[in-house]
């Protein structure tokens, strides 16, 4: 039984996520539709890889995740189709397929939305289910469309190190207000070296966090706590509050834009750590 995944900025207040489910059961009555999530935001890639790269991780190999953001920041032309970890990922062509894997594939195929009036979403995710219906048919993927080269990058900046500090994005905010930056567990030992740290938030003259928890329950209610989640990333937190509310920590910097970055660089709010 086929498998794909949904992953969209749609939202779920209308009909249109369950018309695409809709054209996926008409094209193959046997699929499995799962839902990661329709609450991406369109101009939030940094968000959106995060969710998906680290969702992707625990399905199945042949697994076709589709990703739907912001796709009509363009007229879109196609769609890209590329192999990842023995999954398939189909996107729009406007760089999340490179946030989301962190590389340019090798090989990438451009399948051609044949509409000539795409007027809406719907007309872009009939392509899809005509792709899956092909390829569960035996039809390969090199057939089904064009190989491409040339394609929309874009890239989150990495951490910056130092002999003593390490400067991080904020990556995600979830629902509670946790903070999750973009720094691994292993990256953060690896700079680390066994040394006392102190990870201080924008614009905070405190002492900062100097311990890494084991989870929320490891600091008095009200208490600010870091811990990797299950993801592997550096979380920042208060048990039973608000981090990023109380502490106006937000996605972007404060008066940068996506204008005035690089093309296909995108920067969040950072946090600094310094190892003493």
């Amino acid at each position: 039984m086929p498998v794909v995944t949904l992953s969209t900025d749609i939202g779920q207040s209308d009909y249109v996520v369950g018309a695409i489910k809709g054209q996926l059961i008409t094209a193959l009555p046997s699929v499995s539709i799962i839902d990661i999530t329709h609450q991406l935001v369109a101009n939030n890639y940094l968000h959106a890889a995060y969710v998906c790269t680290n969702a992707f991780t625990f399905y199945p190999a042949g697994t076709f995740h589709f990703v739907l953001i912001n796709l009509f920041e363009k007229a879109p032309k196609h769609l890209l189709l590329a192999k990842y970890s023995e999954q398939f990922i189909v996107c729009p062509d406007n760089g999340i397929l490179t946030m989301i894997i962190g590389e340019k594939p090798e090989n990438i195929i451009a399948i051609p939305i044949l509409k000539k009036d795409v007027s809406g979403v719907l007309s872009c995710t009939e392509t899809f289910a005509e792709i899956l219906f092909a390829v569960n048919n035996g039809t390969s993927i090199e057939k089904i469309g064009n190989v491409i080269t040339d394609i929309e990058e874009k890239y989150p900046f990495r951490s910056t190190v130092g002999p003593d500090w390490i400067d991080s994005q904020i990556i995600f905010i979830d629902q509670f207000e946790n903070v999750v930056i973009n720094l691994t567990k292993t990256e953060f030992e690896e700079h680390r070296k066994g040394r006392n740290f102190r990870i201080v938030l924008p614009a905070r003259n405190d002492g900062g966090i100097t311990k890494i928890s084991e989870n929320y329950a490891s600091v008095e209610q009200g208490e600010r706590l870091a811990w990797f989640n299950s993801a592997g990333y550096l979380e920042l937190a208060i048990n039973k509050g608000n981090l990023a509310g109380l502490f106006g920590l937000k996605r972007f910097s404060g008066g940068i834009t996506l204008n005035t970055l690089p093309s296909n660089k995108l920067m969040y709010e950072r946090v600094k750590i310094f190892f003493e």
